[in-house]
């Protein structure tokens, strides 16, 4: 098996690195930027894809190539244009920021939260001409006054404030009930703007063959296969945390980019000490607050940690060794996935709401969701060990 270090933790690739898919759907967003930005309507521009079909890659390739033209010497139809690239995730954010310093057509305050890009072009009465949005789906769909967001959707406020809006969605990464969307939220925005869609759906992150990409879909709809077979990427199942680990370190040694994560259904408190994270009989702790400018996988001694949904996701390991915890459970009678969700800790993610009628089935796709954003991190392999008695020796069987 052959693998390449990774110089980022998600695919910014450069021009000739796109694929054929990647290229034409840069040049059907440029197109549709010079089309719509002096039209009176919002005009919007959809692409969809599961984790790892290289959004993000397709993305910043078509920004830079936005910023460059603003900020040509030679007069073009774009030059000039004020625009912005807004992801609602942190260490997404620190990626971004770290590349614009080796572009020069790219500034780090080209990249913005969403919350405080709305409120300064509300304060201020600007109109942006183009915002991209990376993982859309993370926008906020209420009110959040912790966040000092007082309005009830992210995205019509940044469709109100832009002439052009680019937006990555996803309703299989959502994560949170407050930021819960569903593939039909996105219709109403669709009849009323003018738009073009774009799918992307080719897996660019994990390397491993259609039945490999099949078994973690299948696993994420509560289904068990056969474990599938591919020489080109490592799949291994765990009776035991702690060989995991080891190899993971193994593996971080000979290519980097090898870490541990987990779902989250161990406790955690922001800033109230070191809580942990055991897998048999390995105990690591949780990833702790990052206030570095590093994004949590590029730093060296958080091999020494165990990362959650929100250090990952949208981001690329070369290997993968997922703690599947208490939430995630098997019943015998039916030989499918479970989802416990009194079991699961992450309590902002369920933060209840009266506007999205029963609750549960929504939970459940949560869990499943960010099972999905795991298991779809590493490119070259993917190791498993889950918790729950039942489940590890059906995985194990297989």
């Amino acid at each position: 098996m052959t693998t390449t270090l990774s110089a980022a933790t998600f695919k910014l690739a450069d021009q000739a690195a796109l694929s054929p898919a990647q290229q034409q759907l840069e040049q059907r967003l440029l197109s549709f930027i010079h089309t719509h930005k002096d039209q009176p309507e919002t005009g919007l521009f959809v692409i969809h894809g599961d984790a790892g079909t290289g959004k993000s890659a397709v993305l910043a390739a078509a920004f830079s190539q936005l910023q460059a033209l603003s900020r040509s010497q030679n007069a073009n139809p774009l030059q000039g244009t004020n625009n912005y690239l807004v992801v609602n995730h942190n260490e997404m954010l620190k990626i971004y920021k770290r590349l614009a310093g080796d572009a020069p057509e790219l500034r780090k305050k080209d990249f913005q939260k969403p919350t405080p890009l709305i409120n300064r072009l509300n304060k201020t009465d600007q109109l942006a001409d183009v915002v991209f949005i990376d993982e859309a789906h993370l926008l906020l769909t209420q009110p959040d006054r912790y966040n000092k967001f007082n309005a009830h959707n992210q995205l019509q406020e940044l469709i109100k404030r832009s002439r052009v809006v680019v937006l990555v969605f996803d309703t299989r990464q959502v994560l949170k009930l407050k930021s819960y969307w569903q593939a039909s939220d996105l219709q109403p925005f669709l009849d009323r703007y003018p738009h073009e869609l774009f799918n992307l759906d080719e897996q660019f992150r994990v390397t491993g063959n259609a039945d490999v990409v099949n078994w973690i879909d299948q696993f994420t709809q509560g289904h068990l296969l056969p474990k599938p077979t591919d020489d080109q990427f490592d799949f291994q199942i765990f009776a035991d945390g702690q060989p995991m680990y080891d190899l993971i370190r193994q593996r971080d040694q000979q290519v980097q980019l090898s870490r541990m994560i987990a779902t989250a259904d161990f406790p955690y408190v922001v800033n109230h000490g070191t809580w942990y994270v055991t897998a048999g009989s390995l105990k690591l702790p949780w990833d702790k607050v990052n206030l570095t400018d590093d994004p949590w996988a590029l730093r060296p001694e958080t091999l020494d940690e165990v990362g959650s949904i929100y250090t990952i996701q949208g981001f690329d390991l070369n290997y993968a060794g997922v703690v599947l915890g208490p939430s995630v459970g098997y019943d015998a009678a039916t030989d499918r996935i479970v989802i416990h969700l009194d079991r699961y800790e992450d309590q902002e993610a369920f933060k209840n709401r009266d506007d999205l009628g029963a609750l549960s089935p929504l939970k459940t796709q949560i869990v499943f969701n960010s099972i999905n954003v795991l298991m779809k991190r590493g490119r070259y392999g993917l190791y498993l060990y889950a918790v729950d008695p039942a489940l590890r020796q059906r995985l194990l069987a297989l």
